[in-house]
Order: C-alpha cells, then structure tokens, then sequence
C-alpha cells in the first residue's frame, strides 16, 4: 500500500520519539479523574474520624491513618467537606477570596475532596490558581550542578557561574558515592563565589546527606521521598513517621528540609492500587503536611514521561504543584528530567508553572551540558539559557535566572577555581593546576578539562568524613588564602544555620543574607495590579542581555569597500520617448544615507548589474530617484510612468527589488523579489534581462529565488531600521530627480 509522503515526513518529527498510551485505570495508568478513585467522605464520632474516602476506621492504611492524625484539621473538617467542590474550585481562581481562606478551607478536605475540587479546574484555571497560591510572593529557581568526572574544580567553576546567573539553590549528586564529600565541598565554595546566599545540596544516601549537612556542607536537602500507597512505602523501608523523624534530625541541626513526590511515582513501582495517579499524589502532600515540613519537590519529577504518556497528562502535573500550594507547601516544581523530546512539547509544558510563577520554577535546571547531567539529563540545559532569559524577556516574568556577560562569567569561574586551588592545597589534597583553573574558567562540560586523579581525589574525599572538615574549618582556610568575600559568605551560611531563619516555609536568601519566606515575603496576589510584579532594576536587567543590541547605535549595514561611482542629480525626471528605455527608479536613501542592501551587496554594484542586465537584452537604463514614498511597489510604479517603454523598476536601498508597468495597478507588478537578503548580483542582473525584454512585449520567465522562511526572524529587526532611515528620507510633495551615475573603474 503507498504511504502518504506528508505522513512518512511527520512520522519523523520528535513528537513522535515519545510513546502514548490510551488510560488503563484499574493499573493506575490515568492522570486524574479515575473512575475508580474514591467517592469524597469524612465522618467523625466524638472528634474521633471514623470514615474518611469510603474507608471505614479499621480499614485504614498506614497513609490514611498519618493523614488523620496529622494532616487533616478536624477543627474545620466537617464545615470544609461539606462545600460542594466546584464552589471549592472557584474560591481558588476567584480574586476576592483571600490566599489564607483556600488555605484554611482546603485544610480540613480530605485527599478524595481536594482531588475532586481541583478536577473541575481546565489549565488555565490551574495557572490562575498557582499564581495566587505559591507561598512565597518572589519566585525563584534551583540549578543542578554535575559532571561526569566529577571534576572538583569544573563543579566549583559551574557552581559559580549558576550562582552568578541567578539561581537561589543548587544541586549535585555523584555517579560514585564516595565522591559525594568533595562534591559538596565544591558546590559550597563555587556557589559562594558566585553570590552570596546560595542554598546548596548533595542528593545522596540519607545518612551520608545528613553528615554533609552536619558538617556545614550543604544546607538544604529534598532527597526525602514519600509515596501514595503503602505496598510502595513498604518497598522502600519506610513509613510516613520515619520520614518525619528524618526531617525532624534535618530541621535540628539547621537544614532546610523538602520532600520530593510526584505523579506516576506509585505505578512506575507496580503499586498503584487501582487509584489515579494524581489522587495518590495527594496523598503524599497530605503526608508532607502532616509531618510538619516547609514544602515539597513536586512535578512528577524524575518520572515525567509517565504522566505525558496518558490523555491530560501535563494538566495532571500543573494539578499536583497546584494542590501542594493549596495544602500551603513550598514548591519546588519539577521540569528537571527531560519530559519530551519534542521542544515545543517541553515548552508548553514549561509555562504552568513559568507564567505564573513558583517558589522554584525548576526543581534543578541543569546548568551544564546534558551529556553532564548525572540527574539523568536536564529539561534545560545549559545550551538553553540564552532561550529561557528571552522568554523572561517576552513576558516580563521572573523565571529566576539574569542575564550576564561572557566576561562576568569568565573570571567568576576562574575565581572559584583558583580558591579550590588554594582550599585543596592547604588540606593537602590532590594538586589543582594552573592549567585546570583556566581549563574550568572556559569550559563547557568535562570533555575540556584535564584528567584528574579520580583515585587521589576519592581518598580526598574520604578524609573530609574522617577528618570531620567543616565549612567553618573551609571559611577560615579561604580567609587565610586570600579569598576573604567568599570566606565571609561561608561563614555567614554557618550563622544561620544556627538562626534558623532560613527553615520558615519557602525560604531563600537574597545576595545579602536576607531571608525571603512565606512569613516576610507573603503571596499577596489578589488580582491585577497586585502580588508580584517584574518592575523596576530587575526587570531593566531581564531587558539588557548581552545580545540585545541598542538600536539608535546599530546605523545601517556598511558595504565591504567605499562606493566606486559618482551620483549627480540632473534636476526633475522628465517622461522618456524611447520605446527600449528602462528606469531604474531608486528609493530616497539609495547610494547616500544608505550604501548597501540587507545583504551587504554596495549599491554601486548592484545598481551596475541591473544596468548590465538591461543592456545585454538590448535595453537602454535611464536612473531615477524618487523621493516622494519609500514603498517598493510605488517606486517601481512611478518609474514605469517615466519610462519611454512604460516598463520600469523599483528598486528600495535595503535591496528589494519589482519590476512594474505603467498601465497596472501600484500593488500589481510584473515581478516582485521580496526576499533581499537572498538576492545576487547575478539575480539583479536577470531582473535586467527580464525588463528589457518586456519592453519589446516578450514573456519572460521571472527570475528565480530560492525561499527563506526564517528570514523574518533573521531580519527584520535590520530590515526595519533600513526602512526607517529610507522613510526618512522621503519628500512627499518633491518631484522624481534624473541622476547621472559614473562607475569608477576597479583598483
């Protein structure tokens, strides 16, 4: 059977990389709305809940039974369960209802009621909400920082660099566990380089991630993993209650704490339990909340192609940061793992939680290359960056991330390398060269750096744990060494450790140490003109990337050499007589204000080949300007009724160029070539040939150009300016004016 060739071209679009799949409910293959989810119920006996989603008291699991003692506020329970839940829908989306009513509302809903109210809610809906909900009013982003040689000096030189770029936390992990010590060292003292009040962490075995963060290593940690259904929790050696203990030791010694969740989480493991993804998701948050956590690492995180794969997916993942809002977590939300191969996919789904805004946009941005992602490669990378700071630019949105120079960049990097250098040599660790520092200060990704001992630098390693070397012990050497600012930054993250300030729900801290939270820096959106706005030195920033050219100081397209030829002005062009006469009408800043077409090709060039042109067929050129319009279409009109032939053509300073009859309309022509930037000298000079040839009433084939649909994209910005310096020029009321043009020969 012949195959459609548009299906065989679609077929290998990127879109189609990715497998969907139909919804197998009774698998806990279904994003949301499951048939078999639980019908909303809550019935309580003497303060006691003795029936909560269809499940009588002594048919509760160990979820069902932590959600009832420590996260559903049976104070308000009753009056909550018994709203209807669209009426719940609409309080999330309506503006004069208060963020701290839904929040006290959805406090007493349990997850069958939560799940339920959010259903009737499409995407946009889901968006409003989220910018109403976030906890915090500023939002922010965490980067992951990660190589494949896990090379201490490239991880400092990239800590620093992400730091610089904007982001408020950042991330390692290892591909060998015993490199984790010197990992975290590294990300500790590059963050600081970069800006001071970096949050950072090393995703790691629990026990090693506490003794980091002991050792004043890392200050936040979101590698705590909860689950919907018990058979999963009990796969992993866990309950809801040893998780919170855990989070208790973290909070104690002063580590900012979140737990991570997420969609598909429970199925990927075969423990679905018939239940829809989003609604076992809910019952994880519930856990998070009742085990007195700040807030939570959520999106479906690194099993993001599993909800994409069933009908509603990516509004099932804006649903469950949505709800983890509602239940008043911090959240950090998810487009880390790569969701699609697909950039137009990825970006869409990008934009629930980028538009509106989240306490982390990313719960780690990869900001190294792909191939050096350890976290099993990033949504956005680092070739991405230049992409996302023009979408904040688009939209006038804070994604978290500022613009920042080649040079900034540069010696930020080699400043981080250089005080590794320092660190390791006054430890007595494996040697940082010289030829490392500059490697680290230019590099992309670990291909461009030396080779290291990985043996030496893992007995390193080691030592930090055996030596208990804590940040304080790594401030004080930074200080000695010269490295006095980043020195006073790693001792400043110390300090508050002890003052806790920072574990406040949704807390980050500016460049300055100050702390913004849910406490200081509430969510105040109430509608337009309220909550946060993109304004003032930060958004002016966002605006001037370093790419972002001022257009007062771009002036015209300058042609490769001077202009080889003499222009006079004859006074006011007269109508010709000769019937083998062309004019050759030229647009007001041709040759003068203007040297050159979009192209770069020197107006004396082609103005010479479409002369050539002409003669070669027998044609006799008479040139033209007209200064009355700058429109192509008009200039090669007006030429036409100056021509002895009645044949003329147009031709505007950035290159465009219409051969035009006099007896046609001025938005009709004989031949238009639109693209310029395509354009020869050899096709100026078939627009020649072609005129001359109609003059003596000949058909001519029109002259052939390929086509460039990018060329808006590439030129318009060029294209604009050009015109804009031509309309200048224009006279409206002056008369066309002969010129008399003398071709200078080549030197």
């Amino acid at each position: 059977m012949r195959g459609s060739r548009r299906f065989e071209i679609l077929a290998k679009r990127e879109i189609n990389r990715e497998t969907f799949i139909q919804p197998w409910p009774e698998e806990g293959l279904i994003g949301m709305e499951s048939p078999l989810d639980p019908t909303p119920s809550l019935r309580l006996q003497d303060g006691v809940v003795v029936e909560m989603d269809g499940k009588a008291r002594h048919e509760f699991d160990i979820i069902d039974s932590f959600i009832v003692e420590h996260a559903l506020d049976l104070s308000r329970a009753e009056e909550s369960m018994a709203m209807d839940s669209l009426e719940l829908a609409r309080m999330i989306v309506d503006i004069a209802v208060p963020r701290q009513r839904v929040i006290e509302v959805f406090a007493g809903l349990t997850p069958a009621k939560i799940v339920e109210a959010v259903s009737h809610l499409n995407a946009v809906e889901m968006m409003m909400g989220v910018q109403k909900l976030r906890a915090r009013r500023t939002p922010a982003n965490q980067a992951h920082v990660t190589n494949l040689r896990e090379n201490p000096v490239l991880l400092a030189a990239d800590a620093a660099e992400a730091a610089l770029r904007g982001f408020a936390e950042e991330e390692t992990t290892v591909a060998v566990s015993r490199f984790a010590p010197l990992n975290a060292l590294a990300l500790l003292v590059g963050s600081q380089t970069g800006r001071g009040g970096v949050l950072t962490q090393c995703a790691v075995e629990e026990a090693l991630n506490l003794k980091l963060g002991m050792l004043g290593l890392t200050t936040y940690s979101e590698t705590l993993s909860v689950y919907g259904t018990e058979s999963t929790f009990a796969d992993g050696d866990d309950s809801p209650w040893s998780k919170a203990f855990l989070a208790a030791a973290y909070a104690s010694r002063g580590i900012k704490v979140r737990f991570t969740s997420g969609t598909g989480a429970e199925v990927l493991m075969g423990n679905a339990e018939g239940k829809s993804m989003l609604y076992l998701e809910t019952r994880c948050l519930m856990c998070i909340r009742g085990a007195g956590v700040q807030g939570t690492q959520n999106g479906s995180i690194s099993c993001i192609a599993l909800p994409m794969a069933v009908p509603g997916g990516s509004r099932t993942v804006w649903a469950e940061n949505l709800i983890a809002m509602l239940l008043d977590l911090e959240v950090a939300s998810g487009n880390d793992a790569l969701s699609s191969h697909s950039q137009i996919r990825k970006s869409a789904k990008l934009m629930g939680q980028f538009l509106p805004g989240t306490d982390f946009i990313c719960s780690g941005y990869s900001s190294i290359p792909r191939e050096d992602n350890l976290f099993g490669g990033g949504n956005f990378d680092a070739e991405d960056y230049d992409d996302y700071l023009v979408l904040q630019r688009d939209f006038q949105v804070n994604g978290g991330m500022v613009p920042v120079s080649e040079e900034e960049v540069i010696e930020v990097r080699r400043k981080a390398g250089r005080a590794m250098q320092a660190l390791f040599r006054a430890l007595g660790f494996p040697p940082i060269t010289d030829e490392e520092v500059e490697a680290a200060a230019y590099a992309h990704g670990s291909r461009d750096m030396p080779e290291r001992d990985r043996v030496a630098d893992m007995e390193a390693a080691q030592r930090i744990l055996d030596e208990s070397i804590t940040g304080v012990e790594v401030a004080k050497i930074l200080h000695r060494e010269g490295f006095r600012d980043v020195a006073e930054r790693i001792l400043e993250i110390q300090k508050q450790r002890v003052s806790g300030d920072y574990l406040q729900t949704s807390a980050i801290f500016d460049e300055n140490f100050r702390v913004l939270s849910a406490i200081n820096d509430p969510n105040d959106y109430r509608g337009p003109g309220t909550g946060y706005r993109l304004s003032g030195e930060l958004w002016q920033r966002i605006c001037a990337l370093p790419q972002a050219r001022d257009p007062r100081e771009m002036g015209q397209l300058r042609p490769f050499r001077p202009l080889r030829w003499t222009l006079r002005e004859r006074g006011e062009a007269r109508v010709g007589n000769r019937p083998e006469e062309v004019v050759i009408g030229v647009g007001p800043a041709f040759g003068t204000t203007l040297g050159a077409t979009i192209n770069n090709l020197p107006h004396d060039e082609v103005l010479k080949a479409l002369i050539e042109g002409l003669e070669e067929e027998g044609g006799r050129a008479r040139v033209v300007r007209i200064r009355e319009t700058s429109d192509c279409a008009f200039i090669g009109h007006r030429a036409a009724q100056l021509s002895g032939s009645g044949i003329g053509i147009g031709l505007q300073s950035k290159g465009t160029v219409v051969i035009h009859q006099k007896d046609l309309p001025p938005l009709n022509n004989l031949e238009l070539l639109p693209q310029a930037n395509l354009l020869t000298l050899e096709h100026y000079r078939a627009i020649g040939r072609n005129a001359a040839r109609y003059t003596r009433g000949e058909k001519a084939e029109p002259v052939r150009t390929a086509i460039d649909n990018t060329a808006r994209l590439k030129h318009i910005i060029q294209t604009t300016l050009m015109h804009l310096m031509e309309t200048r020029e224009v006279l409206p009321e002056a008369p066309p004016v002969e010129l008399e043009v003398d071709f200078h020969p080549p030197r």
